[in-house]
């Protein structure tokens, strides 16, 4: 089954309240939380994304979708853990080491959350394969991280089919996350390429009818 999860990021503030509950009603599956820290990547989004969370904590009770774009990923574990968050992503490229992936994974297992593994479009996947049976969900990025409304890169598709191979052909069971530029146009090739969690924004909040948008993104032809 495809799920989506709505990036909230270009959620205007003065339509905050009725713009979350209209996801909702959409029948959404997450909401997407997309923080950045202004240094792994330009845009800063900290203290959006946690007046969003608690917003959503208070209204809502859907599975929120953490994904953080930082460099101090363990301080930022430690923040969004009160909203109690289904999952937390933190990206490949902000490690040091394999040790400091081992840590930031066994953190949030310890904290009873889903652990997600992301990676920009230029990472190849040989450098997360080890990391596979110990993560819940690989969050591949189809742009570059640090803004939305982005075009979708065309060669994330294969790295996205190439990762569903190789988790089928050694039966490892992970979520396929794809996040960025997706839209109804190009979810079909993304999700026939094995991506089960579709993340989108832009062409959600920009559209006139959610609901419509959500099932064309969830629907498989």
């Amino acid at each position: 089954m495809v799920e989506v999860s709505a990036s909230i990021l270009n959620v205007k503030g003065e339509n905050t309240i009725q713009t979350l509950y209209n996801l909702e009603t959409a029948k959404i599956d997450y909401f997407h939380i997309d923080v950045m820290d202004g240094q792994f990547v330009k845009n800063n989004t900290v203290d959006k994304m946690l007046e969003y969370c608690e917003y959503l904590n208070s209204i809502s009770n859907l599975p929120l979708d953490v994904h953080l774009m930082v460099k101090d990923v363990s301080s930022y574990i430690n923040s969004f853990l009160v909203f109690d968050p289904n999952i937390i992503t933190f990206h490949l490229e902000a490690a040091e080491s394999k040790e400091q992936v081992l840590k930031w994974i066994k953190t949030i297992k310890e904290n009873n959350i889903r652990v997600g593994l992301s990676v920009k479009p230029d990472t190849k996947i040989e450098e997360v394969k080890e990391f596979l049976p110990l993560v819940h969900l690989i969050l591949v990025m189809t742009v570059e991280p640090g803004k939305g409304g982005q075009k979708l890169i065309p060669k994330t598709i294969e790295k996205i089919r190439a990762l569903k191979k190789y988790v089928e052909d050694n039966q490892i069971e992970v979520d396929i996350e794809a996040d960025g530029g997706i839209d109804a146009e190009n979810a079909e090739e993304v999700k026939q390429a094995g991506a089960n969690i579709l993340v989108s924004g832009s062409a959600i909040i920009n559209s006139d009818n959610y609901n419509e948008i959500v099932q064309k993104l969830k629907k498989i032809n």
